[in-house]
């Protein structure tokens, strides 16, 4: 199979990405699952938008504590001002927001946030988002998805990512590694290990198949499977990292694993479910088993949940309290009605009683490390999402900049890979935060979509110039 770029996962990096590709170029993408079983669809609390220009200073050093100071600046800065375009994108696309009496975007706060600043649908967000972003993106004619697929290998030569190799995989088997994927000798190589950009050689599962790409954008999500309690998809089992390892390339903060504050607590087996930092963000306090309050519960993730284990530790519990007394009961009513029907099925209703939660995986902070393109060290090759690491959370992310991040350089990739430059950041507080798409210049999907008028696009007049030296159809016509 030969095209343009092959895109693996279907999250929101690897949605928006392919709406951000050229509509002339052909793209393939790939689930390892069903379509519905990514992490984007998961995200409750909402996604963060720079809401008018006097905010930056603030909202760039929340990211900067959150992470202890470990981000990477420049990262942090183009997400920031970038985040307007991509909210404008959304609304274009047809995404739900809560909104004001006015009109105006609805903002609720969360933990380390020094103001309201999370555009949000509900506690449903991530739902919201992915699903809109799934509808348009079948919706093109240059795009195949193929599901129940997995990658299992890189195509690589003369040290440039070539493609994929890829395998049908059924449900269960979804759930796997790629190590658990492959025959026993697949792996290992025939004398010695192989050099750092080149395969090893071994015998590939039998249904296995290619996909000869111009670029190939890794956006497979997080590391929540191989963990026993984890609020993600099982299907999430690193596999990108695992490959980046393999062939040699850079990886950065591997050991940087947030762990969520509030997962909710429950003997049902399988995916913790998570309770978002946004109902913290609204009022929700945290008690101990005597019923008293322990920590400020707006503090950065990583220390609510190290007050949570000690507090677990002080009572000899197994866990501690959420309660949403404080909170207004038409807020809960009208924003947690998901949260709150999920407890119901646990025998609990937020509204009459506190309900039980546990710390639990929930982000990956590290992966492939990428460059504000979202380029890793291969040629050819990017990342996007939860599986790269551009540096913007550091140690720890700050509450709802995922969906943010995962989108702003998920555009950065597409427009990369169709260009061969860097896309030029918006100036802080621009554009107005009116709905409208801007175009970039270069007839990407989305374009057409929201029919852009292609004047509003910077360096519009610019002629395209090729990915790597080569246009992305050339590359494509190469393999």
């Amino acid at each position: 199979m030969d095209c343009d770029v092959v895109i693996v996962g279907c999250g929101v990096a690897g949605l928006y990405a392919a709406l951000n590709l050229p509509a002339t170029s052909r793209v393939v993408m790939l689930s390892k699952g069903e379509l519905d079983e990514c992490d984007s669809m998961l995200a409750q609390g909402g996604i963060c938008v720079l809401p008018e220009g006097d905010d930056y200073d603030s909202f760039f050093e929340d990211t900067m504590r959150a992470g202890h100071y470990e981000n990477r600046r420049e990262s942090v800065d183009i997400m920031i001002r970038s985040s307007r375009s991509v909210i404008n994108d959304l609304v274009a696309l047809g995404v739900e927001f809560n909104r004001e009496a006015d009109g105006s975007l609805a903002f609720t706060r969360e933990g380390a946030h020094a103001r309201p600043r999370i555009a949000f649908y509900r506690d449903v967000t991530g739902k919201a988002i992915t699903s809109k972003l799934l509808e348009r993106v079948q919706q093109l004619p240059n795009v195949e998805i193929l599901d129940h697929t997995a990658m299992i290998d890189l195509l690589v030569e003369k040290g440039e990512c070539r493609g994929v190799v890829a395998c049908p995989v059924t449900e269960e088997q979804s759930v796997q590694t790629i190590d658990e994927l492959m025959p026993e000798d697949a792996t290992a190589p025939a004398a010695g290990a192989p050099a750092a950009g080149e395969p090893a050689a071994g015998v590939r599962p039998a249904p296995a198949f290619e996909i000869h790409a111009g670029a190939t954008l890794l956006a497979t999500g997080g590391i929540g499977g191989v963990y026993q309690h984890s609020t993600n998809f099982p299907q999430l089992t690193g596999d990108a990292v695992y490959l980046a390892t393999k062939y040699g390339l850079e990886t950065e903060h591997l050991d940087y694993v947030q762990i969520h504050p509030t997962g909710l607590y429950s003997q049902r087996p399988g995916r913790t479910f998570l309770i978002s930092e946004s109902c913290r963000g609204e009022g929700a306090v945290l008690l101990n088993q005597a019923g008293e309050r322990f920590v400020d519960e707006l503090q950065p993730r990583d220390v609510v949940a190290a007050a949570i284990r000690e507090q677990m530790r002080a009572d000899g519990s197994e866990h501690e309290w959420l309660s949403f007394a404080p909170v207004d009961p038409a807020v809960v009513r009208e924003h947690f009605v998901n949260i709150r029907q999920r407890c119901l099925e646990e025998d609990r209703d937020i509204l009459d009683e506190p309900i039980p939660v546990v710390p639990t995986q929930h982000y990956f902070m590290g992966g492939v490390r990428v460059d504000r393109d979202s380029a890793a060290a291969m040629p050819r090759l990017y990342a996007a999402g939860e599986t790269s690491c551009n540096g913007v959370h550091g140690r720890n992310r700050l509450a709802s900049n995922s969906l943010l991040e995962a989108l702003v350089f998920a555009r950065r990739a597409a427009y990369n890979i169709a260009t061969g430059r860097s896309l030029e950041v918006e100036a802080t507080g621009e554009p107005a935060l009116d709905g409208a798409h801007r175009a970039t210049g270069i007839d990407a999907s989305i374009d057409r979509l929201c029919a852009a008028p292609a004047s509003s696009a910077p360096n519009a007049s610019d002629p395209a110039s090729p990915v790597r030296g080569e246009s992305s159809s050339k590359l494509s016509q190469a393999n």
